[in-house]
């Protein structure tokens, strides 16, 4: 019984702590967006191509292969940041825009090399004219899909490369010399 007293007082603590560190984070103006994250099973280049693939229609702000990190200009997102139900209180914005920001790191996962990419989206929002931008948080939906989309071109690249591989092995048993 004693344990579970203990087990709850500390269970009640730390939320409490964590809430209103984040709320003191927001206060000060600190960064509070949160950083998606996924690791790959898979070449740094490799990686890095299917990354760029995955962002073929957005144009790039800086791409910096030997830091590891790409950033894309700001899209423009207004229509939609207002496509909202009509019943819903959702706010309609004048403007919107978002930018990425993909960083990359290098490793090792049981003797394989591994990726860690990570995700972070700005949003900003404007109301009305004499507001001027806000930062609000990502419903991380973006981050999502482009994490998911850069895991599939990975897999269809590595596919790619197995098939080439198991191809020329057959073309080198099948020459005669």
């Amino acid at each position: 019984m004693k344990k579970l007293r203990i087990f709850t007082a500390t269970l009640i603590a730390s939320l409490t702590f964590t809430s209103c560190m984040s709320a003191y984070i927001k206060s000060v103006g600190g960064n509070t967006t949160p950083i998606l994250e996924r690791t790959y099973l898979a070449d740094f280049n490799i990686a890095w191509q299917a990354t760029l693939e995955a962002l073929k229609n957005n144009r790039l702000d800086v791409s910096n292969r030997d830091g590891g990190y790409i950033q894309t200009q700001w899209l423009d997102n207004t229509a939609e940041r207002n496509f909202v139900d009509p019943f819903g209180d959702s706010a309609s914005y004048l403007k919107a825009q978002l930018r990425l920001k993909i960083s990359f790191e290098k490793g090792k996962f049981k003797g394989r090399p591994s990726v860690r990419i990570k995700v972070a989206k700005e949003q900003l929002v404007q109301q009305d004219v004499l507001e001027g931008w806000r930062l609000i948080e990502t419903d991380t939906v973006e981050e999502k899909t482009l994490l998911y989309r850069i895991g599939r071109i990975i897999l269809v690249m590595n596919k790619i490369t197995q098939a080439e591989d198991e191809r020329a092995k057959k073309e080198i048993q099948n020459t005669h010399f």
